[in-house]
């Protein structure tokens, strides 16, 4: 097979949870185990650092990869979904996996695939601890799939566990109170191994802080360590003062995730270096500075505050589901325009009225789906709105949507596309996006 059949392949023949959700998902990590020990246990060949969290994640894990790579390790990045092209999950020093990997790993792969019959996720996790294996990385940032203890990823031994935020997402597999899902996600920290948590939340610090003292990992709390001091949000950057609280030290920090969200994210982010600085991967306070400004181009990570375009201002983010879609609005707040275009769509087993709750009621709606049967239907997206007191029209797919939205406004304006990662990577690539 060549690459794109491989592809197919890899899409038709797998269950995919991003298509048909908590039916592709398996409650043990058996199938991980026993590709991995047919592979000669890869996730036992290189450090590692394993992020969770409901939201935040992505972005802490693009962060620390680019603080590693800016400072001269071969870092591994493993992520997921991907926006646009499959190789975004598998890269190394910001270079995808090349595709004649991809094609090399399936077949050698595809006799066992029958045999095990492993979820795409499963093997998509093995392809990636084969590939940092193979290519022998100084380090690798493991982020996890869904929730934390039975997720595919978690059979490394990381040198660092770090969790970003717990929110409610996933209720139907992670459990429908925030203390259920807190578990879900503390089922990272291992024995005798640090614990960064990034926000400190009253519904999940005891789960995180038991589970802790029962592996007797050391667990700080980032943000009872860091403080930001100032900000000066941009189009395009985020100007923050840190101070450390034990010493009262202030470092100025510039971002090229410019989103306000971002700033939860940098704290967790600067207590894990401060770890894996006593752990071996020593980095200069202005590498740090230097990578945290070139996030984007060190590791490619797009979707999150993306703006696409300045007449009209058109911005793509991957926020998803309640505290994803606030945090959005928390960067509106920020911006000025004439008048506001949001494109968005949603897959069918969030909590989608809590996320339409957190949208404005002046905007215009372009209600539309992602090409995944997971999306809900647009139309049933417009009657779900409209009760929430939104208004605007239906649209069969993202580039209709975008159509219009852009005929509709003007260089005053802003379009604003969020509600799933799979609208955003539905985005037309002639859009300016990057």
């Amino acid at each position: 097979m060549n690459y794109q059949q491989t592809i197919e392949f890899l899409y038709s023949q797998l269950p995919m949870f991003s298509k048909i959700g908590a039916a592709a998902l398996k409650n043990d990590l058996l199938n991980i185990r026993e590709l991995c020990g047919i592979l000669d246990h890869p996730e036992q060949k290189f450090p590692s650092v394993h992020i969770a969290g409901t939201n935040g994640k992505g972005s802490t894990s693009h962060m620390l990869s680019a603080i590693l790579q800016q400072a001269g390790y071969k870092t591994g990045l493993y992520t997921s979904p991907h926006l646009h092209d499959f190789r975004e999950r598998i890269k190394v020093n910001g270079e995808m996996i090349p595709e004649e990997e991809v094609v090399r790993f399936t077949a050698q792969m595809k006799g066992h695939i029958e045999t095990i019959q492993p979820s795409f996720f499963e093997l998509t996790v093995a392809m990636a601890f084969e590939y940092f294996a193979q290519q022998k990385v100084d380090i690798a940032i493991v982020e996890t799939g869904l929730g934390g203890r039975l997720d595919s990823t978690n059979i490394i031994s990381p040198l660092l566990s770090l969790i970003t935020n717990i929110s409610y997402d996933h209720m139907n597999i992670l459990g429908d109170t925030l203390q259920q899902i807190a578990f879900e996600k503390a089922g990272i920290i291992k024995p005798d191994t640090p614990v960064v948590i990034s926000e400190t939340q009253p519904e999940s610090m005891r789960v995180f802080q038991e589970t802790a003292d029962k592996r007797n990992a050391p667990i700080r709390f980032a943000d009872k360590e860091y403080r930001i001091i100032y900000r000066q949000p941009g189009a395009d950057t985020l100007h923050l003062k840190v101070e450390y609280i034990p010493t009262a030290d202030v470092e100025p920090y510039l971002l090229d995730l410019p989103g306000h969200y971002q700033e939860k994210n940098l704290i967790g982010v600067l207590a894990a270096m401060e770890v894996l600085q006593l752990k071996g991967f020593p980095v200069p306070q202005e590498m740090i500075r230097a990578a945290l400004a070139n996030v984007k181009r060190l590791t490619g990570l797009g979707g999150r505050w993306e703006v696409i375009a300045t007449k009209p201002y058109t911005v793509l983010d991957v926020g998803h589901n309640e505290a994803g879609i606030r945090a959005i609005m928390e960067q509106l707040a920020l911006v000025s325009y004439r008048r506001l275009h949001i494109i968005t769509g949603f897959v069918k087993d969030k909590d989608v009225a809590a996320a339409l709750r957190q949208l404005p009621q002046d905007a215009t709606y372009y209600f539309t789906k992602a090409q995944i049967p997971r999306a809900m239907q647009e139309t049933d997206l417009l009657k779900l709105a409209v009760e929430q007191g939104l208004n605007g029209s239906s649209f069969h797919d993202v580039p209709a949507a975008y159509a219009a939205a852009l005929a509709a406004a003007t260089d005053e304006d802003m379009i604003l596309v969020c509600g799933s990662v799979f609208i955003v990577g539905d985005m037309p690539l002639s859009s300016g996006r990057l």
